[in-house]
C-alpha cells in the first residue's frame, strides 16, 4: 500500500467492519459517515443556528438556478421566505464575497469567493487526493477525461477530474449530485443496491428523460445493472448529454459498502464499439485499485447471474455540444 493511502485506510478501518465482498445485489449496511450535496431538512425544523442553515440553503437554490442569476421574489419563493428575511440574508451573502448582485435587477449569482473554497475542498478531499494518480492513468490510456465520484446515498458526486488530450472541455461542474439512472458512475454505484434500494432513490430522482436515449423505466434500469454487476462496469451511451459517452466502474470500502466509481467520459464519435471491453476492463481494474487503497475488497462477478452480452452502443451517435459525462 502506498505510504499517502495508509491514513486514508486506517480512517475506513476506524468505522468499518471488516472486509466483505462488493455488494452484488443485496443492499449493504448504511454508510457510517458521509456529507451531503442538498440539505433536506425543512427550514421550520429545530435546528442550532437557523440563521446559517438558511444562508446555505440560499447558496444552494442560487447555484441551481439559470446562469444569469435569480431575482430577490424567486429565491424567496423557492424557500418559502419573506423576502425582507431573504434579502438580509442574501446583503450578508454579498458583503463577505459568496454571492454577487449583479443589474438589472438585482439578480444574485454565486460568488468568487466559492471557487476559493472549492479548490481548498478538493484538495483536502482525501479520497480525491489518494485517487488522484488512479485518475491520471485513467485518463493518459484512454486518452480521455477521467472522473472520481463519490457515492452519496445512491447519487454519483463527482469530486476530481483530469482532462484528456485535446481542446474538448466537459462543463461538469464538481460536487453536485448526478442522476444516477443516466450516468456511468452512477449506475455502477446503483448495481451495488438491491431493487428496493435502488427503486427507492429513482423514485427520489424522478428519471427524468434528458435525452432520447435516457432510461425512464425502472424495471429497464434493474435489467441493466444486473448486466452491469456481471461485466463490472456501467455504460452511459449519450444517456445524459447526447453526444457524450461515459464507461464507469464503482468500488468499496472496508466494509464492502460502495463509496464511489471512477470513469471516463468522451465524445461519442471518438469512441468505438470495438474500444468499449477496453475501457471497461481499464475502470474495472482502476477502481479495485482504489478499494485495495481503502482496504476494500475487489469486484467480483455474481454466480448466480449469466455472462452479460458484449456491451454495444446505439447508432452512430449524434454530435452535440458536450456539458458533462
Amino acid at each position: 500500500m502506498s505510504p499517502c493511502a495508509q491514513p486514508i485506510a486506517a480512517a475506513w478501518a476506524e468505522v468499518s467492519s471488516p472486509a466483505t465482498p462488493l455488494a452484488t445485489g443485496a443492499d449493504p449496511p448504511p454508510a457510517a459517515t458521509g456529507w451531503r450535496t442538498r440539505s433536506t431538512a425543512p427550514l421550520g425544523s429545530s435546528q442550532p443556528v437557523r440563521s446559517v442553515s438558511r444562508a446555505l440553503r440560499l447558496l444552494e437554490v442560487v447555484g441551481d438556478g439559470p446562469p444569469e442569476g435569480l431575482p430577490l421574489t424567486a429565491i424567496a419563493s423557492e424557500l418559502r421566505l419573506a423576502k425582507s428575511t431573504v434579502l438580509a440574508s442574501a446583503r450578508t451573502l454579498v458583503e463577505h464575497g459568496f454571492l454577487r448582485a449583479v443589474e438589472p435587477g438585482p439578480r444574485y449569482r454565486l460568488g468568487t469567493a466559492l471557487i476559493a473554497f472549492g479548490e481548498l475542498a478538493a484538495e483536502q478531499n482525501p479520497l480525491g487526493e489518494v485517487c488522484l494518480d488512479l485518475l491520471q492513468r485513467a485518463s493518459e490510456a484512454s486518452g480521455l477525461t477521467a472522473r472520481l465520484a463519490l457515492a452519496e446515498d445512491g447519487y454519483p458526486v463527482c469530486v476530481r477530474r483530469v482532462d484528456g488530450p485535446g481542446l474538448v472541455r466537459f462543463a461538469a461542474p464538481l460536487g453536485r449530485r448526478e442522476p444516477p439512472y443516466a450516468t456511468a458512475a452512477g449506475k455502477s454505484i446503483l448495481a451495488t443496491y438491491g431493487e428496493e434500494r435502488v427503486r427507492a432513490i429513482c423514485a427520489e430522482a424522478g428519471m427524468l428523460r434528458h435525452t432520447p436515449r435516457t432510461i425512464t423505466d425502472v424495471t429497464e434500469l434493474l435489467g441493466e445493472l444486473a448486466a452491469v454487476r456481471s461485466r463490472g462496469f456501467a455504460l452511459d451511451d449519450e444517456e445524459e448529454v447526447l453526444g457524450v459517452f461515459c464507461v464507469g466502474a464503482s468500488f468499496a470500502g472496508r466494509s464492502g459498502e460502495c463509496v464511489g466509481a471512477i470513469s471516463v467520459t468522451g465524445l461519442k464519435q471518438d469512441v468505438p464499439t470495438a474500444r468499449l471491453a477496453e475501457l471497461g476492463a481499464l475502470v474495472r481494474s482502476l477502481a479495485d485499485e482504489a478499494a485495495a487503497l481503502l482496504g476494500g475488497p475487489p469486484w467480483t462477478p455474481p454466480a448466480d447471474e449469466p455472462d452479460p452480452p458484449e456491451p454495444t452502443q446505439h447508432g452512430d451517435g449524434a454530435g452535440s455540444a458536450p456539458a458533462a459525462g
